[in-house]
């Protein structure tokens, strides 16, 4: 008997015990139904596929508190449709952030234009020791996630940009933002750069 035709309960206890394959095999059962149920919270397919990756992601780590009397697909739906929720208020986040920072531009000038204002010194050294701080612990990163961190955040490039500028898939972009984002945050929470 294949993983594919075993009981729900065994795959289950097989995954809790470290069987890789039985991982896989409840991804495969389950991967469609689960896309399914999130595709229609977006309009873009990498979006779909962030949300179906970190919900299985969620769901594996915690499979070995899952109730096995259950079944796992309303299980892993709930995991999904709060997973797609909350991915849907960041991406809200970032377009009122996108927004209000377009809204201030046009309050403060004309044409495009802001108006001239004297520089803080002490806000201009501020400034350049947080960019100089960021960009060491940015240099610290793997070279997997340095270079769209740096075309994210220092060049301040949009996802479909770094995507073409680096031949990436624009849902690995996604994801290698969001991981370097993860390790950057780790890495100051540590205070590791000096």
């Amino acid at each position: 008997m294949g993983y594919l035709d075993m009981p729900e309960k065994e795959l289950v206890e097989r995954a809790v015990a470290g069987d890789q394959m039985a991982y896989r095999a409840i991804y495969q059962l389950h991967e469609k139904a689960i896309r399914s149920r999130v595709s229609g919270y977006f309009k873009w397919k990498a979006d779909v596929d962030d949300v179906v990756s970190e919900s299985f992601q969620k769901a594996f780590l915690n499979l070995p508190h899952f109730d096995t009397s259950r079944e796992l697909r309303p299980w892993l739906s709930t995991i999904a449709t709060r997973t797609a929720l909350d991915h849907l208020s960041s991406i809200k986040r970032e377009d009122a952030k996108k927004e209000g920072i377009l809204h201030k531009a046009e309050e403060d000038g004309i044409e495009g234009q802001g108006p001239l204002t004297e520089a803080d010194p002490e806000e201009e050294i501020i400034n350049s020791e947080n960019h100089e701080r960021l960009m060491a612990f940015i240099d610290e990163l793997s070279p997997l996630y340095k270079e769209v961190m740096v075309k994210y955040m220092i060049e301040e490039l949009e996802y479909e940009e770094i995507a073409k500028a680096l031949n990436l898939e624009l849902n690995t972009v996604r994801t290698r933002i969001r991981r370097g984002k993860q390790h950057l945050a780790e890495m100051m929470l540590r205070g590791e750069i000096e």
